[in-house]
């Protein structure tokens, strides 16, 4: 599959109205860049996705509001249709529960105020170099968890952006063991990767909430960073 989808196939797949021009629906400039871009709001594919752009506030790690005209989760076309298809598997296997978004796409220009807000702290470590692209970047990346019916997030065991080992995936069973995690939160956590991976994501191991519709290589290969 090519990097460059259009958009008219890609929603009459889904059934859906032609998208209305930034001028039409009242999007901000910078969601219209994403629209032009290619990229999919998800709200148009599927409402039931909530949303919670956690960098759109103060309240993330970095203390720093990133996205400052962002109301909607954009994702590359590829991304917008697995997260899709993992929404409608969770409905299929709970319907009270709903996916809950944190961060999708990630331009190079927010990478780099994300970058920067943490310089001289101690998350620089955490947080890539712009010149080094991330999945975030290609919009081929989200981060999520899943959430009850009143909006509640399931305990997962850390919040999101949660910077230790308790946040990673491939030692859940000895952090049982010891007493940082317990079992609810990981069959919370499992839920949430059973879900995302039937629809064709692939986990990482040191966050429990990130989740990428390609590897960095196709990425590469296929599609172009937005910037």
């Amino acid at each position: 599959m090519t990097g460059r989808m259009n958009r008219s196939v890609f929603y009459c797949l889904f059934f859906l109205y032609p998208v209305l021009s930034p001028a039409q629906n009242g999007v901000s400039k910078f969601e219209a860049y994403l629209q032009a871009q290619e990229l999919i709001n998800i709200r148009e594919l599927d409402a039931t996705i909530l949303s919670d752009l956690k960098y759109g506030t103060t309240g993330n790690f970095t203390k720093t509001v990133l996205y400052d005209t962002l109301l909607n989760i954009y994702l590359h076309p590829v991304a917008a249709g697995k997260l899709v298809k993992a929404q409608r598997y969770l409905k299929e296997i709970n319907p009270g529960l709903s996916l809950l978004v944190y961060d999708a796409v990630r331009p190079l220009s927010v990478q780099k105020k994300m970058y920067k807000a943490v310089q001289n702290t101690p998350y620089a470590l955490y947080v890539a170099n712009p010149a080094r692209t991330g999945l975030h970047n290609y919009g081929m990346a989200v981060d999520l968890t899943i959430c009850d019916k009143s909006g509640i997030p399931l305990d997962m065991g850390t919040a999101f952006d949660f910077f230790g080992k308790a946040a990673g995936i491939n030692k859940e069973q000895e952090l049982i063991n010891e007493g940082v995690l317990t079992r609810q939160q990981v069959k919370n956590r499992e839920l949430l990767r059973k879900v995302m991976v039937q629809a064709g994501f692939l986990t990482i191991r040191g966050e429990w909430w990130h989740f990428n519709a390609v590897s960095l290589n196709e990425a590469g290969r296929s599609y172009k960073v937005i910037e």
